[in-house]
């Protein structure tokens, strides 16, 4: 679908990979309402883009389901309609066994990552099928893919993303509204402190990994907006376990064990 004089819904757009693709939709001529929980991300967001009435920033919490549902009626307000949906807001939780985690840590992942993604998903579904052209990306996790000791319940919640996705797809491949799925890798965001948690234990961090930059990611999931690919990987990580998982579903859980031992408090 074309991009240009579009209007799209990017979630997590204060910060990460959620305000690169608002800045890459808005480089593209595109429209866009980036939401987000926080209002300092969403004025930072605003501040770099330099869009005018072209970006609307709307502080929502996407756990609130009746917030949720009242966002439709304010984009369309502003903007008139919506032509695309991108979902990337989503928290991680600390790095331990599930044995050791919370029912409440356990339910916070969940709320955002995938009752959020549904929440959104639900309340602009009706006005994406209705034109004539849509976009609709729900971003997943490589976690979704083989399972992260120390973030099981983070790879729960977006493994539950991949597979409403992928029922989305199923039931839209014949109509105007394309749906996507996304599988980034490493990215090199403040994922930890947005999440409220602090870095592994036994790792040097993050920094030291091969991480594919937010702008990179934003540009394929813009470009997968555009072509309408039901599937996207993004990073050398991503596309290497996606291989391991489907070829050596067996043994890809243990490797992964061994590599993560020494992140798991």
């Amino acid at each position: 679908m074309e991009i240009r004089d579009n209007v799209f819904v990017v979630t997590g757009g204060g910060n990460g990979i959620g305000r690169e693709v608002a800045l890459a939709l808005l480089a593209r001529g595109a429209r866009v309402a980036a939401v987000d929980l926080s209002e300092a991300g969403l004025e930072r967001t605003a501040a770099l883009a330099r869009a005018g009435d072209r970006l609307t920033a709307i502080p929502v919490d996407i756990t609130d389901r009746e917030a949720v549902l009242a966002l439709p009626t304010a984009v369309t307000a502003t903007h008139g309609r919506v032509d695309g949906l991108v979902n990337v807001a989503g928290i991680v939780h600390a790095f331990k066994p599930i044995a050791d985690l919370g029912f409440d840590d356990i339910e916070r992942v969940l709320a955002v990552n995938f009752w959020g993604t549904v929440n959104t998903t639900k309340a602009f579904l009706p006005l994406l099928v209705a034109r004539p052209a849509a976009a609709l990306v729900n971003v997943a996790s490589m976690g979704s893919l083989v399972p992260f000791p120390g973030q099981g319940a983070y790879g729960a919640s977006k493994a539950a993303v991949k597979l409403f996705t992928e029922g989305l797809i199923a039931e839209h491949q014949d109509g105007p509204l394309k749906v996507t799925v996304v599988f980034p890798g490493g990215i090199a965001t403040n994922i930890l402190g947005n999440s409220g948690i602090g870095a592994p234990g036994g790792a040097t961090s993050q920094a030291s990994a091969k991480l594919t930059s937010a702008a990179e990611a934003a540009r394929r999931i813009v470009d997968a907006v555009a072509t309408g690919a039901p599937r996207v990987t993004i990073g050398k990580d991503a596309r290497m376990l996606d291989r391991l998982s489907r070829l050596m579903p067996a043994r890809a859980i243990p490797l992964i064990a061994r590599k993560m031992r020494d992140l798991v408090r």
